[in-house]
């Protein structure tokens, strides 16, 4: 007889658990668009007028990995928050 599903397994949870994780992207997005917007801010009154690569730099390099970041602690807490590190522990 097979176990009940849990984790990411069981479709409710599975449901709530990747709403969860993208709500997180969500508000990480909103980081990252503040963060990016005050490096832009601080680095024009340093240097003056930006050039675009500068900017596109800025957005790639802060943007990204505030974004990165939060991608991958969101994975994070999605499979240590189901009990998806659990079910691969599982030994017979």
């Amino acid at each position: 007889m097979a176990p009940p599903p849990s984790g990411l397994d069981d479709p409710e949870q599975a449901a709530l658990a990747w709403a969860r994780f993208r709500a997180i992207l969500a508000w990480m997005t909103l980081v990252a668009a503040i963060a990016v917007a005050i490096t832009l801010v601080v680095l024009a009154r340093i240097y003056g007028p930006l050039n675009f690569v500068t900017m596109l730099g800025v957005i790639g390099g802060i943007g990204g990995m505030v974004m990165l970041t939060g991608a991958l602690m969101g994975l994070v807490f999605l499979s240590s928050g189901t009990g998806h590190d659990e079910d691969v522990d599982r030994r017979p």
